[in-house]
């Protein structure tokens, strides 16, 4: 159950990477509408989220042995919490959605932890000061937990344009000359924790493992699309994700010519997103916004503004990523990023819908 999703509802759902057709999804639809009614005429209107949720659960439980269910945000309220799936991920926590989650780490982190269950087997790559309070709640609860650069070992070599190759020590076991194809150098920690999952799951078979992460891609996460210019897609939404991205495509590109298309939601921190934008040294910024974004979508006029030198608004989107290519020419190379609702828009322009694509794994 990954989310969100970029093009299509049924992205939310898949078996074995495939997702729900719309014909199944639709009859599920249907199939939970009495539950819904239900649920409506007692305790009021359920929100989008819990009804996919309710969707993807009664799908999915009567055919899957293991399910993966992403947190939609935060996690002490979400919808997915109603959840004991034993194993409990806590990849990292960042300032993003502080409207909702609180204003410090340590809030967000509160919220995150708390869908640690009694008994589960927790893996996190969190830093201080968010491990002390996932450490804390891994007590309280009973949990085994292991953190990253302790009970979980990694090694790792950045291979540039071809991915990672890692190796991964994590109780008692050693899986060795791991490829992960997933470009970034924050991709191998990931797969460290993916590699910590599959062995708190209680069966990580060594070649099952080696070939779940050689198979792995997340459409939309730094993800190349196209040649002359380099086309690149990234959905960080927030500073600490341009913050990633930033770097290691600086790192990728060298001192060649980088182009970059921008949009984001208004309810961001756009301030701290440019700075985040300035630090990529963009020969040029085309600012847009994605019409499924709807009113939420910071204004591109608004951005170009604040930006100053260098930055144009151009809509429709499609119309910017034409204008985006031009301006980093053949040679160069052009980055969309900022929103998922950018990349959701852009992307099936640019590639077939994201079907039986590969596994999808990667960092919140």
């Amino acid at each position: 159950m990954p989310k969100p999703h970029l093009s299509s509802y049924t992205e939310r759902i898949q078996v074995d990477s495939q997702p729900i057709s719309e014909a199944d999804f639709a009859a599920a639809v249907e199939l939970l509408r009495p539950q819904l009614e239900g649920i409506s005429s007692e305790m009021g209107q359920p929100t989008e989220f819990e009804i996919l949720t309710g969707l993807a659960l009664s799908h999915l439980a009567p055919q899957v042995d293991r399910l993966v269910c992403e947190v939609g945000m935060g996690g002490r309220l979400d919808a997915t919490n109603v959840l004991d799936l034993g194993v409990a991920v806590i990849t990292n926590v960042a300032l993003d959605h502080t409207q909702y989650l609180g204003d410090t780490i340590e809030k967000i982190a509160a919220e995150k932890a708390a869908i640690i269950k009694s008994g589960n087997r927790v893996v996190t790559g969190c830093r201080p000061p968010a491990l002390e309070i996932v450490e804390a709640a891994a007590a309280e609860t009973g949990a085994t937990l292991w953190r990253l650069d302790l009970e979980i070992r990694c090694s790792s070599r950045w291979l540039g344009w071809k991915g990672s190759e890692l190796e991964v020590e994590v109780a008692g076991r050693r899986h060795s000359r791991l490829w992960v194809p997933l470009l970034g150098s924050h991709q191998a920690l990931n797969a460290a924790l993916a590699v910590a999952a599959a062995e708190a799951g209680g069966d990580a078979a060594p070649e099952a493992v080696r070939e779940g992460l050689e198979a792995t891609v997340w459409p939309g996460r730094l993800e190349l699309v196209g040649e002359r210019p380099r086309l690149l897609l990234d959905g960080g939404h927030n500073p600490d994700g341009l913050e990633l991205i930033g770097t290691d495509v600086r790192r990728l590109v060298g001192d060649g010519r980088l182009v970059v298309v921008f949009g984001a939601m208004a309810d961001k921190d756009l301030e701290q997103m440019l700075e985040r934008l300035r630090r990529m040294r963009p020969a040029g910024v085309v600012f847009t916004s994605a019409a499924s974004a709807g009113p939420r979508a910071a204004d591109p006029e608004d951005l170009a503004a604040r930006w100053g030198g260098g930055g144009e608004a151009v809509t429709p989107a499609l119309a910017a990523l034409d204008r985006g290519r031009e301006l980093a020419g053949p040679e160069g190379t052009l980055l969309v990023c900022g929103s998922l609702y950018l990349v959701g828009e852009v992307r099936p322009a640019l590639r077939p819908p994201a079907t039986g694509e590969g596994r999808v794994g990667g960092r919140r």
